[in-house]
């Protein structure tokens, strides 16, 4: 199913456009995944960065109660850190701290995958096209929202930080500690 996934958002000529559509169409089968493993188990496994992380901005957007329409960027996943909340869908028996655990490993992910196609920005070009920017060395073209400081970064995770314990009522579990401390 991977590679399928994966070669499907290489066959247009653009791949961009390719993998929204694409995960438009899977996003309301993740919502309905009842395990927290299988969800994990479909998303670490993805082989389209691409792809993943399209499905995790969806999966974020799901999540904010005032979404935003910019695209992708770091800026907007500080936005997505400050703005999201547990998922309702996802709400079984499981213990609330692990329902925070569950999104900041998919604020984990989604970084991994972000990161890895617009500094390397060749996933977003045709294949054809790509292995002309490889042979040019062509570097890679930063958004004006990729541009975030230190200090943005710090007061995000302290509001984050502080919305979490808030939510929990009682200190941070050291496995969340060790995901903020990661994400940061």
């Amino acid at each position: 199913l991977q590679r399928m996934l994966s070669m499907a958002v290489e066959v247009d000529r653009s791949p961009t456009c390719s993998s929204r559509k694409i995960a438009d169409d899977i996003f309301p089968f993740i919502l309905n995944i009842p395990l927290r493993s299988q969800r994990e188990a479909l998303l670490n496994t993805m082989e389209s960065q691409l792809l993943r992380c399209r499905l995790l901005e969806l999966l974020f957007q799901h999540s904010c109660d005032v979404p935003t329409t910019s695209s992708m960027s770091l800026d907007k996943i500080l936005y997505f850190l400050s703005h999201s909340s547990v998922l309702p869908q996802f709400q079984d028996e499981t213990a609330t701290w692990q329902r925070w655990d569950e999104m900041l490993q998919y604020l984990s992910l989604l970084l991994m995958s972000y990161q890895t196609f617009p500094l390397a920005e060749h996933l977003r070009s045709s294949l054809s096209d790509r292995l002309d920017l490889i042979v040019q060395k062509a570097k890679p073209r930063l958004q004006d929202s990729d541009d975030i400081s230190q200090l943005d970064i710090h007061m995000k995770m302290n509001d984050f930080i502080n919305r979490m314990q808030e939510a929990l009522g009682e200190p941070l579990p050291p496995q969340i500690q060790e995901k903020l401390f990661m994400l940061q």
